[in-house]
């Protein structure tokens, strides 16, 4: 196999096992959904929008993780977002 198509391989199998970006975005989520809920107000279905993006993120965090205690720690994350959507519909 030629080096140059080795190197490329190797990019992109770095790329896809990167969960920064997943990182950064549920951090974004968590950030925007504590200032939903300071607001006080109606928020219901912004919060039920903000779980489906939660759970997207954690989807692909354990769909890129080749470490089962990464897979782990997403299925717990996964859990702790459907308990959360349950409270926002029991809210709604």
């Amino acid at each position: 196999m030629p080096e140059e198509r080795v190197a490329q391989e190797l990019a992109m199998l770095v790329t896809r096992a990167d969960v920064r970006e997943e990182l950064d975005r549920l951090r974004a989520h968590i950030a925007q959904a504590g200032e939903l809920l300071g607001r006080g107000a109606a928020v219901g279905r912004q919060l039920d929008f903000l779980c489906q993006e939660l759970n997207r993120e954690a989807n692909t965090l354990c769909s890129k993780s080749a470490d089962i205690e990464l897979t782990r720690i997403g299925l717990s994350l996964k859990a702790a977002i459907e308990q959360f959507r349950e409270q926002v519909q029991n809210v709604e």
